[in-house]
């Protein structure tokens, strides 16, 4: 069992930055890979970037690469969003979870936070 918390989430005018970091309990966090993922009012939820259990592989959506970085520091048990160059089509609610292997698709995620608020103002 793994338990996510976000946090850093907040309001932010355009082409400001944010982290984003997610916690997680237990003493398995190096054997799960993680995720982020976004889902705005009206919308889906929609893949945004996740990295492998050592962090050597990392996957983004189009629409960020480039923009936003996702790390991991196991002794901290925390996963990181750095989130640069903020446009205002990236407000949405971020939630990271927890998998047995990396992935872009939501479903194959057994863990979830509860999700930060990042709202980017124009």
């Amino acid at each position: 069992q793994v338990q996510l918390v976000e946090s850093g989430g907040g309001l932010v005018q355009a082409g400001g930055s944010l982290r984003l970091s997610c916690a997680a309990s237990g003493r398995t966090f190096s054997s799960y890979a993680m995720g982020w993922f976004r889902q705005a009012p009206g919308k889906e939820r929609e893949f945004v970037a996740s990295i492998s259990q050592r962090g050597v592989t990392t996957y983004y959506a189009e629409i960020v690469k480039g923009r936003f970085t996702i790390s991991r520091d196991n002794a901290k048990n925390t996963v990181y969003l750095q989130m640069n160059s903020l446009k205002p089509e990236d407000t949405a609610v971020y939630y990271c979870a927890g998998d047995r292997s990396v992935s872009v698709v939501a479903g194959t995620y057994d863990y979830w936070g509860q999700g930060t608020q990042v709202t980017v103002s124009s």
